[in-house]
């Protein structure tokens, strides 16, 4: 028997306060693996006898794949930073504290850009590149799906 929904969500925490960028563990019926650190990059669980799918997801739900999502256009020099998971987004650390970035804020590589909640759990998305907000893709409390575009950046 693999790890419970609380063991893989502290294992979840840990790796979002360190440096890790990859955690394998497999078990005999189960494989987690977590990546971060590119817009490809997905939290998911398998099973011998069920497909990939993501942890945030419940059963069913399934993951869009990025070319479904809502994109707006984009010029080619602008960077789009997307939803890693599905999730809640907040563009603020609580309900009374103001959005950590508003458009024409000016963002540095690894700052941090929204939240984005799975069953408790939130997530810090950050910045990917130094630049300029020039969109934001979703509302304060919004559901978004995988690979939905959340900021637009134009490279400083």
């Amino acid at each position: 028997m693999g790890p419970n929904f609380d063991e893989i969500a502290e294992i979840l925490k840990i790796i979002d306060a360190s440096s890790c960028d990859e955690l394998v563990i497999e078990t005999g019926d189960m494989k987690l693996l977590v990546r971060r650190g590119s817009a490809a990059a997905a939290a998911s669980a398998t099973t011998h006898d069920e497909p990939a799918m993501p942890i945030a997801a419940a059963p069913s739900i399934t993951a869009p794949s990025v070319a479904s999502a809502q994109k707006p256009a984009t010029a080619p020099h602008q960077i789009e930073i997307v939803a890693p998971m599905i999730g809640t987004f907040y563009r603020a650390p609580s309900p009374d504290a103001p959005p950590f970035v508003e458009i024409g804020s000016m963002v540095r590589k690894g700052q941090p850009l929204c939240l984005i909640e799975v069953m408790k759990l939130f997530t810090t998305i950050g910045s990917e590149h130094d630049g300029r907000i020039v969109r934001i893709g979703a509302e304060n409390a919004e559901l978004v799906e995988f690979g939905r575009t959340l900021f637009v950046i134009e490279p400083a």
